[in-house]
């Protein structure tokens, strides 16, 4: 008998010790707690919400209850929390890091973040505007820069705004 048919008839006989575990979705009832901290204030302090999204570096991503242990980058963008009854709190952030815990724990830790309904579109757009028209210009490489980052930050806002 080959060696590979001796190993599959072997594994086939083997009974399994090993216990069939699924992944599957947050029962309704599960809750996370959220701890959502800028350098100067705690904006949650281990609240029990339903889910929370965030912009993350490698893309949006949805936190539900029993999510997998995971740091994620978060770049500018929203943060929505979800709470009982489908309330939801928009908020959005400069960037910064969201650390999801064994246990049920979520902390995100941000730089800057504001409520999203304290901006104003009009302002949003029009100071978009002035910094692509400064990263095109003529100025330094530095200024071109800055302006290319306050023009992506803009234009994550708008983004952000227009999902509201």
């Amino acid at each position: 008998m080959s060696a590979l048919r001796l190993l599959s008839s072997a594994a086939r006989r083997a009974p399994s010790t090993l216990a069939q575990q699924r992944r599957g979705y947050a029962e309704v009832a599960d809750k996370i707690s959220l701890s959502l901290v800028l350098p100067h204030q705690a904006i949650f302090t281990s609240a029990d919400v339903v889910q929370v999204n965030v912009a993350a570096a490698t893309g949006d991503m949805g936190i539900l209850a029993n999510h997998v242990p995971s740091i994620e980058a978060l770049r500018p963008g929203m943060i929505e929390v979800i709470e009982s009854g489908n309330a939801s709190k928009k908020w959005f952030a400069s960037g910064g890091f969201a650390t999801v815990h064994p246990g049920n724990k979520l902390t995100i830790n941000v730089i800057e973040a504001a409520p999203l309904e304290s901006f104003s579109s009009e302002a949003i757009r029009a100071n978009l505007q002035e910094a692509l028209k400064v990263a095109a210009g003529n100025g330094s490489e530095e200024d071109k820069m800055e302006a290319r980052i306050e023009a992506d930050v803009y234009e994550a806002l708008q983004h952000a705004l227009g999902s509201k």
